[in-house]
């Protein structure tokens, strides 16, 4: 049954898509986050459910009008100079077969982000990818926040199966990602029946993450709560609202839970943050070895035989500082945009108001990647690129915007005038 109900969605989306081309990146994020057909028993689970929709959304893409070009921003080139740069290290990789394999797995994730920039052409079509993605990853994390709370807390949970973000580590900081996201539809709709049902799924999100037993999620919870505050206009509400839900929820963990989160303390006599320390060490001898091209993809295998455990390490290690350099410039440039944005709209007061809640709730799920991801290695993850195209994206139509009410305002000046 769950098999044909899965077909049954796929062959919905790939309609959808047909008809509304846009709705095709919609349609791939859904399966890139929620992966729903890895819920199926049977025949479901064999299908390239992705690679189908990759298909149809090309086919919609060549068949609209309704596209615009490549925004010009200079993220979109470094992000192509990055993939370019990727098949270069490929070249010198200390593992050729490996490093071949994952950067066509990563240009398989690379590939669709065009689509996104160029079908995504108006500020209400971001807006719906922005809950698309949010809830892809908040249903099972919802689902997940429910398991804790009956559990007290005493079992890890995982993210949607056979995904990227399946280990409880990786779906626990993807979870923090999208709360930011989770906040900006709340702050954005008009529907009271939606206000109401992020304020349960939202807590649940938080649940989640904590029942992950991550310490870096759990840094990385931390670090987003504040940035979320220090942004909130009700900081006197929301505070004593959090310092009393800590109050009532630390007495319902288990010691186990406290032991572990311990060791971010003591980490000098814990075992897997000795080795982490360890792995990131000779990442960094073996950069200063091959500035230019590092180990390659997947080079863990050959410089230390375990896993890098950091996305920083993973991407100066396997590639060499210069694409260090290009892919964290996106993530900090973003920051800034973001950062400033709302500041150049602050003459227009509904343009600013739409403008900050995306600058400040998108600059916040990128700060929970950079902390949430340092200790694991996520540098060519789906999410990260999609938080900074939508940040392109935001530019964008806040720029589009501002030059429309400008040119509106000196119209009218003129008109009085006359």
């Amino acid at each position: 049954m769950r098999d044909i109900i899965v077909l049954i969605f796929i062959f919905y989306l790939c309609g959808v898509t047909l008809k509304h081309s846009w709705l095709g990146v919609l349609s791939l994020a859904i399966f890139s986050y929620l992966n729903p057909h890895s819920y199926a028993w049977g025949f479901a689970l064999t299908i390239p459910a992705y690679q189908i929709l990759f298909f149809i959304v090309l086919i919609a893409y060549l068949k609209t009008n309704d596209k615009q070009p490549i925004p010009k921003d200079w993220r979109v080139i470094f992000f192509i100079f990055l993939w370019c740069y990727f098949i270069f290290t490929t070249f010198f990789a200390f593992s050729p077969m490996a490093a071949q394999q994952k950067l066509l797995e990563t240009t398989k994730i690379f590939l669709p982000f065009f689509f996104t920039l160029t079908l995504i052409t108006t500020r209400e079509k971001l807006y719906y990818l922005i809950i698309t993605i949010g809830t892809s990853i908040a249903l099972v994390a919802a689902k997940g926040g429910l398991f804790a709370l009956a559990t007290g807390f005493s079992y890890r949970v995982y993210g949607p199966p056979h995904s990227l973000i399946t280990g409880n580590n990786e779906f626990a900081v993807a979870t923090i990602i999208v709360m930011p996201l989770l906040i900006l539809w709340f702050r954005e709709t008009k529907h009271q029946w939606i206000k109401y049902g992020l304020s349960v799924v939202i807590p649940l999100c938080i649940a989640s993450t904590i029942s992950s037993w991550s310490r870096g999620a759990f840094l990385a919870l931390i670090a987003t709560g504040l940035v979320l505050i220090w942004n909130s206009k009700r900081k006197f509400l929301i505070i004593p609202i959090i310092a009393v839900s800590i109050y009532f929820s630390i007495p319902h963990l288990p010691k186990k839970w406290f032991s572990r989160m311990d060791t971010i303390e003591t980490f000098e006599q814990d075992r897997s943050a000795q080795g982490r320390l360890e792995v990131w060490s000779d990442g960094w001898n073996n950069t200063l070895e091959y500035p230019f091209t590092g180990a390659g993809f997947e080079g863990w295998r050959y410089v230390s035989m375990r896993d890098w455990h950091s996305s920083y390490v993973e991407m100066f290690s396997e590639h060499g500082f210069i694409a260090f350099f290009i892919w964290l410039s996106m993530i900090l440039g973003s920051l800034m945009s973001l950062t400033r944005l709302p500041n150049k709209t602050k003459e227009f007061p509904e343009l600013h108001k739409w403008v900050t809640n995306y600058s400040h709730m998108i600059r916040a799920s990128l700060i929970a990647y950079m902390i949430g991801t340092a200790f694991l290695g996520l540098a060519y993850w789906g999410l990260l690129y999609h938080l900074i195209f939508i940040s392109v994206l935001i530019k964008k139509f806040a720029f589009e915007e501002l030059a429309e009410l400008k040119k509106k305002r000196d119209l009218s000046i003129e008109t009085s005038e006359a």
